[in-house]
C-alpha cells in the first residue's frame, strides 16, 4: 500500500521512492508518493516521475496509480517532482472550498454535499434547509465578506488523523464518509470537516474568494467560484474591462453604471424611432407593390415579394396590401437561410392560405399553418416561387 507523504507534508513537491508494482495498463505503483490522486472533487497531481512525465494518478485498492509517459522497471529507483503551482492552486480552491460550505452552513445551515474544482471555475453543491435553489444577492455579499474577513485573519489550518475516542468527541461540519483512516481538516474555530485533499497550513494564504454565481443546479444551489490567483487574475481582468469601457463613454469608471444607463436609453429609443421609420416606408410601398402586382387566374392581384422585416412587419404590410380587396400576398423575410413566411389574402379572394402554405413548404422542408386568411411559417425562400407556381395554374391548394 503506497505511502501517501501529502498526508504529512501538502507543501511536498520533491521525493524519492521505489517502483513497488506495474499493472498490466503500464501504470506505476511506488512504496511513497507525494502526487495526489484524483479524490473528494480535486484534481490529480501533474509532474515527472523517474524524469517521465506523470499524465494521471488514481487510487485504486489502497495503492496510487501513476500514469507516466514512458516505461519504468518494478524495483527501480525513481525521483518525483510534483508540479507546484497546480498543486498549490488545487490548495487554494479546496481550502476556499472549505471556508465556503463552512461560513454558508454557519449563516444557513446548509450542507454541501459535492466538490468541483475546475481548471477555470470550482463548485460547491449545497443541500439548503428547505429546499432553495437560490441565493439572494445579500447572503452572497454577506458570505463573501465573511470569508474574506477570515482569509484576511490568516487563522492557521491544521490536517491530522484524530484517535478514535477523539473523533468522536470533535465537532464535525457534518459526518465522515469513512469509517476508518478519517483525516480531519481544521481552520481556526469555524470550520472542522474530515477531508482527505490538500491545504494551504493558514487562511491567509488562500487569498481572495470570489462567488460568481450562485444557480439551481440538479434540484440544489451551485455556488461556483474563484479562489487565490484565479479570482486575484478574474480582478485584474474586470479591472481592465471597466476602465476600457469607462473611456468608450469618456468618463470615470465610477460614473459607469449611470452613463451607461443613460447610453442604452438613447439606444432604446433610437431603435424604437428607426423601426418606426422603416414600417412607413414598408407600408408607404404597399401601393408601388399592389400596381405592379400580377394577375391571377380569377382576377385577384398576387404581390409575392422578399421584404427587410421581421413577422410583425410582414403582417403589418399584408394587411395593408389585402385592405382593398382582390389581392394575394405572399411574403418572406429577406435574410437568412430560413424565412419568416406570411402568406395572406382579401376577405372576397376564395383561396386558403394555410393550405396554401403547408402545400408549398413542407416539400422544402417548411411548414406553418394558420387561417384561410392568414398563415404564417417558416422555410426557405423558395417557398415562395412554389406558391406563386400554384396559384398561377390556377389549383386550389
Amino acid at each position: 500500500m503506497t505511502e501517501r507523504l501529502y498526508y504529512a507534508d501538502s507543501y511536498l513537491t520533491e521525493f524519492d521512492a521505489t517502483v513497488a508494482k506495474i499493472d498490466a495498463r503500464g501504470r506505476v505503483a511506488l512504496d511513497r508518493s507525494a502526487f495526489y490522486p484524483t479524490s473528494g472533487g480535486q484534481p490529480f497531481d501533474t509532474g515527472t516521475l523517474g524524469g517521465l512525465r506523470v499524465t494521471d494518478v488514481c487510487v485504486e485498492g489502497g495503492e496510487v496509480w501513476h500514469e507516466v509517459e514512458g516505461a519504468l522497471e518494478v524495483g527501480q529507483a525513481v525521483h518525483g517532482s510534483v508540479d507546484w503551482p497546480r498543486r498549490f492552486d488545487h490548495m487554494q480552491q479546496h481550502a476556499g472550498d472549505h471556508m465556503l460550505a463552512g461560513a454558508l452552513y454557519e449563516l444557513t445551515g446548509a450542507t454541501t454535499i459535492g466538490l468541483h474544482v475546475g481548471p477555470e471555475i470550482s463548485s460547491i453543491d449545497v443541500d439548503m434547509p428547505r429546499g432553495e435553489t437560490h441565493l439572494p444577492q445579500e447572503w452572497i455579499d454577506r458570505l463573501e465578506n465573511l470569508v474574506n474577513a477570515r482569509v484576511q485573519e490568516n487563522h492557521p489550518i491544521r490536517c491530522w488523523f484524530p484517535a478514535p475516542e477523539e473523533l468522536a468527541r470533535l465537532p464535525l461540519r457534518k459526518d465522515p464518509t469513512v469509517r476508518e483512516h478519517v483525516r480531519v481538516v481544521a481552520m481556526g474555530d469555524f470550520e472542522m470537516v474530515a477531508c482527505g485533499g490538500t491545504h494551504p497550513s493558514s487562511t491567509g494564504q488562500i487569498g481572495p474568494v470570489k462567488i460568481i454565481s450562485a444557480a439551481p443546479a440538479r434540484g440544489k444551489l451551485r455556488l461556483s467560484f474563484l479562489a487565490g490567483m484565479r479570482a486575484w487574475r478574474e480582478l485584474q481582468r474586470n479591472y481592465e474591462r471597466a476602465h476600457a469601457a469607462a473611456r468608450q463613454l469618456s468618463t470615470g469608471v465610477e460614473e459607469l453604471p449611470e452613463r451607461l444607463a443613460a447610453a442604452l436609453a438613447r439606444l432604446k429609443d433610437a431603435e424604437f424611432e428607426l423601426g418606426r421609420l422603416r414600417r412607413e416606408h414598408l407600408l408607404d410601398g404597399a401601393a408601388e407593390m399592389l400596381a405592379g402586382a400580377e394577375a391571377l387566374p380569377g382576377g385577384a392581384r398576387l404581390v409575392c415579394a422578399e421584404v427587410g422585416a421581421d413577422m410583425a412587419g410582414l403582417r403589418e404590410l399584408a394587411s395593408r396590401l389585402i385592405k382593398d380587396g382582390s389581392a394575394v400576398a405572399l411574403l418572406a423575410s429577406a435574410a437568412g437561410e430560413r424565412r419568416d413566411l406570411l402568406f395572406a389574402r382579401s376577405a372576397d379572394v376564395d383561396l386558403s392560405m394555410s393550405a396554401l402554405l403547408k402545400r408549398a413548404a413542407e416539400p422544402l422542408g417548411g411548414r406553418g399553418g394558420g387561417k384561410p386568411d392568414f398563415a404564417q411559417g417558416g422555410g426557405p425562400a423558395t417557398v415562395l416561387a412554389a406558391a406563386r407556381e400554384i396559384l398561377r395554374r390556377g389549383e386550389r391548394p
